[in-house]
């Protein structure tokens, strides 16, 4: 389907790719995880999915720990995820995933970063429409036959598979990530992934032509960026 390009390249203008942020939002989930049930990933399944997927990302080991002894400490830490949907200049638009202990501060930094950039915010709903929600693997590998009948045998769905001078990318339903993520460490041993996570991916990208509204768009993604609360940034505009 062609997306592989346009994913990489949204994603290289996505400030909140940044390690600092990877880290801290892979600390904020494995806390989660970890208070949700037993801090132990041999008796918690869900947090031993995230840790898995957290080491993928290029996660220190480090900061799993801190996250996991944090939630072993009994601290009171409530966090809840926030979904923020809304326009930018031209047909851009954007989708902000939150993770955070104060809504109100939340929604009050999220209508600041709108309001400086003259862009809108949008109601539940009125963006995610036109994304599709999608698990994403990408990693050396060129062989597709081979990959696919090895995700059909791990009764992986499989959404799509592309491979772009040397590095495939495979699209696969939300829930299957881990499941195909064992399925590709097993046929590839030491596989390193350069993007294995879930995410919205735009039905249609967009190229912002005048220089006015590329400002603004860069000035959201910049005070998006300053927000600690944001956790993932996901929009249709391509450079």
């Amino acid at each position: 389907m062609g997306r592989a390009h346009e994913v990489r390249a949204a994603a290289m203008a996505k400030t909140a790719a940044m390690k600092s942020k990877v880290y801290s939002r892979y600390g904020k989930e494995i806390y989660i995880a970890a208070k949700s049930g037993v801090p132990d990933p041999e008796m918690n399944l869900t947090l031993r999915s995230k840790i898995k997927e957290a080491k993928a990302n290029q996660v220190p080991a480090d900061v799993i720990k801190r996250a996991i002894e944090k939630a072993k400490g009994g601290t009171g830490e409530s966090y809840d995820s926030l979904r923020y949907e809304g326009f930018g200049p031209g047909s851009a638009t954007i989708i902000i995933d939150c993770l955070t202990d104060n809504s109100n501060r939340t929604v009050a930094a999220m209508n600041t970063c709108f309001n400086k950039s003259h862009c809108k915010m949008g109601v539940k709903g009125s963006v995610s429409f036109n994304y599709d929600n999608l698990g994403i693997l990408s990693f050396k590998y060129t062989d597709e036959d081979t990959m696919l009948d090895t995700l059909i045998n791990a009764e992986v769905d499989v959404t799509d598979i592309e491979v772009e001078e040397g590095e495939m990318t495979v699209y696969v339903a939300p829930g299957d990530l881990h499941k195909a993520q064992d399925a590709i460490e097993k046929l590839i041993p030491e596989c390193e992934f350069s993007v294995c996570a879930i995410k919205m991916l735009p039905q249609e990208y967009v190229k912002l032509e005048d220089p006015h509204d590329k400002e603004l768009w860069d000035r959201l993604l910049s005070l998006l960026d300053e927000v600690d609360d944001v956790q993932e940034v996901y929009h249709n505009v391509i450079d």
